[in-house]
């Protein structure tokens, strides 16, 4: 169990290696915060893939008394992506990064059949929390990547957070299938879909955590609730994963979380040979930063 930031980060201090980061088109000054911040903290060495004379120009600002990272000089946004994955291809980066660029761009790189480094049939956006009302930090997913997912790409949701979560030492976390009710109910599909993922753990075609499913949010985050209800469950109270059913679901429960719910994330591309940070330009430094160790703590093991 990781409760908070704090031991992810020590997790990721903790390795043999300083884990490597690529930084695709990184002449971005809000990336490149997050990145020395990272480097000030000894977790990461990063290799700067774009425009060299601009990212030295940032580097002197954000990065000021550290010193110059690797720096490679490459033009166009494609060509950016294209370097960077070919980095996590050869094995030479831990993680890659977005900088200045868009988020498709990078992943029509990621996901090219001939140069690429998807390695799943599902690739998904894992979200992890942590809350002041929760003992320990959770995720929920996905949250940006899949829009109405079937009950096989579902499958894959879960099949990525358990690894995400085994990488960072939680050896069988408990998945919480999110639904309105804890009954089947043929007109509720989510609900359909969480009895079958649940099936799935209980015959051995999910592995490696616990599923519970239908299951609502206050059962599987508070104890007291789910005592109330007479739930019984080892994710009542505990839940590791929270698998919502949408990505209308997932961005209202993540939202509703950081904007009016005290709590913190930081989030992780899951689904190909290294995970892939891929916040918002608009994001908060903190949670680049915190989406950096979240990603190359779990990385290159």
């Amino acid at each position: 169990m990781l409760r908070n930031r704090e031991e992810l980060k020590a997790l990721l201090a903790g390795g043999q290696r300083r884990k490597v980061l690529g930084v695709a088109a990184a002449h971005d000054a809000h990336t490149l915060q997050a990145v020395a911040w990272a480097v000030r903290d000894g977790l990461v060495e990063p290799v700067l893939v774009g425009e060299q004379e601009q990212i030295e120009a940032l580097w002197q600002e954000c990065g000021a008394g550290l010193p110059m990272p690797r720096v490679i000089q490459v033009h166009g946004d494609d060509a950016c992506a294209q370097y960077t994955v070919g980095l996590a291809r050869a094995g030479e980066v831990d993680c890659i990064m977005k900088g200045k660029l868009e988020t498709a761009t990078l992943m029509r790189a990621v996901v090219n059949r001939e140069t690429g480094i998807r390695n799943r049939s599902v690739m998904s956006l894992i979200a992890v929390m942590e809350s002041p009302y929760y003992h320990k930090l959770f995720a929920v997913t996905d949250v940006g990547l899949l829009t109405y997912p079937t009950l096989e790409q579902k499958k894959g949701v879960i099949e990525n957070a358990v690894e995400l979560f085994r990488r960072l030492g939680v050896e069988t976390p408990k998945v919480a299938v999110l639904a309105a009710v804890e009954k089947e109910n043929p007109k509720m599909p989510e609900t359909v879909d969480a009895v079958h993922l649940k099936e799935m753990q209980q015959s051995g075609e999910l592995t490696n955590c616990i599923v519970e499913g239908p299951i609502a949010y206050d059962l599987c985050m508070d104890k007291d609730a789910s005592a109330i209800k007479g739930y019984d469950s080892p994710v009542a109270g505990d839940a590791d994963i929270l698998v919502v059913p949408d990505i209308v679901a997932g961005n209202l429960v993540s939202k509703c979380l950081t904007c009016t719910g005290g709590s913190h994330t930081c989030g992780t591309v899951w689904g190909a040979k290294v995970p892939i940070i891929l916040t918002s330009r608009s994001a908060a430094t903190e949670d680049k930063y915190m989406s950096i160790i979240l990603s190359a703590a779990a990385g290159g093991v």
